[in-house]
């Protein structure tokens, strides 16, 4: 696991998201912590390194 810090694509706040890094390739649906709307991630993980992490607005 590891925290990684985004911008979130609503409120334009700096928030805290949790990422597995035993997954390689992940899709998934997180709320923003401040401003509660749905964010979408796109995460990719190479040798337990997290290599990208795009967010997007659902």
């Amino acid at each position: 696991m590891e925290t990684c810090f985004i911008q979130c694509p609503y409120c334009w706040q700096q928030i805290s998201v949790v990422v597995d890094k035993s997954v390689a390739n992940q899709n998934y649906i997180e709320d923003c912590e401040v401003c509660c709307n749905p964010i979408s991630l796109e995460v990719k993980v190479a040798k337990n390194d997290v290599i990208y992490l795009q967010v997007s607005k659902l």
